[in-house]
C-alpha cells in the first residue's frame, strides 16, 4: 500500500496521465526477484473511468501477475500513436525488504528529450592547462583587443577626415553695416571720416558727376579718386561711387568717336531722317527728346547736348566695364547705377501714349505720357546682371546695385533665373516714406510684407533714410531702430535728421545687434497687434529679437504671446531714445511680462526672448 500511495502521489503531479503497470519482469541468471525493476505506462487521464474510486482498489500490482492482453485494451488506438511519440516511465527499483523502502527513476520529463547539463567545474579544470585550450583561448583574446582598437582607430579616423559643419558665414560687409551717404566726389573732407564714424558705416558713399563717368582715366579725376579711398584706408569703411552711365556729353570721346566713325554710332539710339521719330520727351520738361544732327536725330533725354546710350550695346559694355575695373583698381568697392530704367528703350521707337492718371495736366510735357517705350524695358534685368559679372569678376568682395527706387522691380528680374535680380542691394518702396508720415491711412505690416514679396522675399533691400519725413511725430531713433534689425541695409544720408537727431550710443546699439547670428542668419516673422507692428529675428541657437513699434500718438498694449506662440516674458535689450518720456520706467536687461507691457507712442523697443519649443 505504501507504493500505491507514493504512485498515487506522482499521478496527481500530472494531472494528464497516470502510470499503470503493462509488463511482468523475467528475472535474469543470477539476478535476484527484488532488483528487478517495474516498468508501468502512462494512460492518459481522459482514458480513464470517471469513477475515481473505482480505481483506488485495483491499482496494486499482483504478485503473480500473467499479461493477457486486457490491459492494453484499455488504451485506444490514438493513444498509442501518443505513447509512441512521448514514452515517460516511472522505474521503481526495490531496495531493502525489512525497511520496505524502494527507488524511484522517473526518466525524461521533457518529450524524452535528454536534458543537457554541461560539464561540471571539476571535468572543465581538466582542460585548463591544456596546450590546444590555452592557445585558443589566447588567440580569443588577441582577436578581441585586435578588432576592439581597430574599431577605436576607426572611429578616431571617420571622426577626424569627416567634413566639418561649416559656420554660417558672415555677411559681406556691404550688408553688415550701415552706409553713410555724402555729396559729390569734389566736396571730400577729412572731417568725412569722423563724421561717418558716428554710425559706424561700414560704406561710405558718393556720388561722381554724370560727365566723369567715362572719364575716370583721365589723370585728374583719376587723382581725384584716389584722395578719397586714400582718406579711408586707415579705417574699416569702404569707399562706394554712384554713377550715372546711361549718357554722356557731346564733348565726351565716346560721341567723338561717333561722329567720325559710323559704326561708333551704335553706341546711341541715332536715328538718320528728315524728322523726329517719336514723340518723346526730355525727362521733365515739354521739349522734344531728340536732337539733330547733321541731317541724323540722336536721343537725348536728359540735358541738352548729353546723348543716351544703348546700355546693352557691345561698345557701351566695354566702355562700362573698363571704367568699372578701373575704379575697383583704384580702390573703389561698390558701386550704385542711377537712371537704371532708362538703360533700355524699345527698337520700334513708338510714340509714348497719354497716362490714364497723368502727373502733369500739361499734354506736351513729359509727365503727361506713360513712357512704356522709353523705360523698364524687357531685358533690363539681363543687362545689370551682365555688369554685376564685370564686377564681381574683379573683385569678390565688391558690389553692383542703384541709387533709385526700382519702382518695378519685377523688370530687374534675370531671365530663368526665377525672381533673382540683377543687382545686389534693390532699393524698393515707400515704407520709408508712409512708416515717418503723420498722416498716412496704410496698414504698415501689410506694405512691409508686400515691399518682400515683390523683391523675390531673398533680397537685401536699401532702407533709404533720406525719405524720411523732416516733420515726422516719430522720434529718429525709433525710426533706425526698427529699419536697421530688418534685412537691409539704411542708406543714412549725414545732412538728414536721421543722422543728426540721433545718438551715438543707438548706433553703437544697433551696429551690436547687426553683428548677432540672429540678424545676420535669422528669418523674419512680422506681427501685428493693436495698431503695433513688430517682427521676430530668430536663428537657431541664438537668442532671437523682437522688435515693436508704436506709430501712434497713443501707449498701446501689446498681445503677442497668445496668436504668435511666443514666450510670455523677455528681456530689454534697447529702447528708443524717446522711450521714458511719458512718465515709464524701462531699462535695460530687465525682464517683462509681453501680456502687460505697454509701447509709448512713437516708440521702438528691443527685446530679446529663447524660442518656445513647439510640441
Amino acid at each position: 500500500m505504501k507504493l500505491f500511495s507514493r504512485l498515487k502521489q506522482i499521478g496527481a503531479g500530472n494531472k494528464s496521465s497516470v502510470t499503470l503497470p503493462v509488463t511482468v519482469p523475467v528475472p535474469l541468471q543470477n539476478q535476484k526477484e527484488t532488483d528487478i525493476p517495474e516498468i508501468y505506462k502512462v494512460i492518459a487521464e481522459d482514458k480513464l473511468p470517471t469513477n475515481s474510486k473505482a480505481l483506488s482498489g485495483d491499482m496494486v500490482k499482483e504478485e503473480n501477475f500473467v499479461p493477457d492482453g486486457a490491459d492494453e485494451e484499455m488504451l485506444g488506438a490514438a493513444d498509442e500513436k501518443q505513447l509512441t511519440e512521448r514514452r515517460d516511465e516511472v522505474k521503481f527499483i526495490k531496495g531493502d525488504h525489512q525497511n520496505g523502502d524502494a527507488k524511484i527513476d522517473i526518466g525524461n520529463l521533457n518529450g524524452g528529450k535528454p536534458e543537457f547539463t554541461g560539464m561540471s567545474k571539476e571535468e572543465l579544470l581538466k582542460y585548463a592547462n591544456d596546450p590546444f585550450w590555452v592557445r585558443l583561448r589566447w588567440i580569443f583574446f588577441i582577436c578581441f583587443w585586435a578588432i576592439w582598437v581597430a574599431m577605436l582607430v576607426g572611429a578616431i579616423l571617420i571622426i577626424i577626415g569627416a567634413p566639418k559643419c561649416a559656420a554660417p558665414e558672415p555677411l559681406p560687409w556691404y550688408k553688415r553695416g550701415l552706409h553713410a551717404k555724402f555729396g559729390h566726389v569734389d566736396a571730400v573732407k577729412s572731417e568725412d571720416v569722423k563724421t561717418a564714424q558716428k554710425i559706424y558705416s561700414s560704406g561710405v558713399i558718393y556720388e561722381l558727376p554724370a560727365v566723369q563717368t567715362y572719364d575716370v582715366k583721365k589723370p585728374d579725376v583719376e587723382a581725384q579718386i584716389r584722395r578719397l579711398v586714400d582718406l579711408y584706408k586707415s579705417s574699416d569703411m569702404k569707399v562706394i561711387l554712384d554713377l550715372t552711365p546711361n549718357f554722356v556729353s557731346k564733348d565726351s570721346q565716346l560721341f567723338k568717336d561717333a561722329l567720325s566713325n559710323e559704326e561708333k554710332r551704335a553706341a546711341f539710339v541715332w536715328m538718320d531722317g528728315a524728322s523726329e521719330p517719336n514723340n518723346w520727351k526730355k525727362v521733365g520738361n515739354s521739349s522734344s527728346a531728340w536732337e539733330q544732327l547733321e541731317g541724323s536725330y540722336v536721343l537725348s533725354q536728359f540735358e541738352p547736348g548729353h546723348y543716351d546710350l544703348k546700355m546693352n550695346s557691345t561698345l557701351v559694355r566695354q566702355e562700362l566695364g573698363g571704367v568699372l575695373q578701373h575704379l575697383i583698381g583704384l580702390g573703389v568697392s561698390g558701386f550704385r547705377l542711377k537712371n537704371t530704367k532708362f538703360f533700355l528703350v524699345n527698337n520700334n521707337l513708338g510714340d509714348e501714349e497719354p497716362s490714364y492718371t497723368p502727373k502733369d495736366p500739361n499734354m506736351m510735357d513729359y509727365g503727361f505720357f506713360t513712357h512704356t517705350q522709353s523705360t523698364f524695358q524687357k531685358g533690363l534685368g539681363d543687362v545689370l546682371y551682365d555688369y554685376l559679372g564685370i564686377v564681381k569678376n574683379a573683385s569678390e568682395d565688391a558690389f553692383l546695385s542703384v541709387a533709385e527706387d526700382m519702382i518695378r522691380p519685377f523688370e530687374y528680374v534675370v531671365s530663368n533665373s526665377g525672381e533673382s535680380l540683377g543687382v545686389d542691394l534693390p532699393m524698393y518702396g515707400d515704407f520709408m516714406k508712409t512708416i515717418s508720415s503723420s498722416k498716412s491711412d496704410k496698414n504698415l505690416t501689410q506694405q512691409l510684407q508686400q515691399t518682400f514679396m515683390d523683391t523675390g522675399n531673398t533680397s537685401w533691400l536699401q532702407w533709404n533714410f533720406g525719405d524720411v519725413y523732416v516733420d515726422t511725430a516719430t522720434h529718429a531713433s525709433a525710426l533706425a531702430l526698427f529699419m536697421s534689425l530688418l534685412p537691409g541695409v539704411p542708406v543714412v544720408p549725414v545732412d538728414s535728421i536721421e543722422y543728426s537727431n540721433v545718438k551715438q550710443e543707438t548706433y553703437s546699439q544697433i551696429q551690436e545687434m547687426r553683428l548677432s547670428p540672429s540678424y545676420m542668419h535669422g528669418e523674419l516673422s512680422v506681427f501685428e497687434s493693436n495698431n503695433l507692428i513688430a517682427y521676430t529675428r530668430i536663428k537657431g541657437g541664438s537668442p532671437g529679437y523682437f522688435v515693436i513699434f508704436n506709430p501712434t500718438d497713443l501707449p498701446q498694449l501689446g498681445n503677442f504671446t497668445a496668436e504668435h506662440k511666443l514666450p510670455e516674458k523677455m528681456t530689454i535689450s534697447y529702447l528708443s531714445e524717446n522711450y521714458n518720456n511719458n512718465g515709464t520706467h524701462l531699462a535695460h536687461s530687465t525682464k517683462v511680462n509681453l501680456n502687460e507691457l505697454k509701447v509709448s507712442a512713437h516708440s521702438t523697443i528691443v527685446l530679446t526672448y529663447v524660442p518656445v519649443k513647439s510640441e
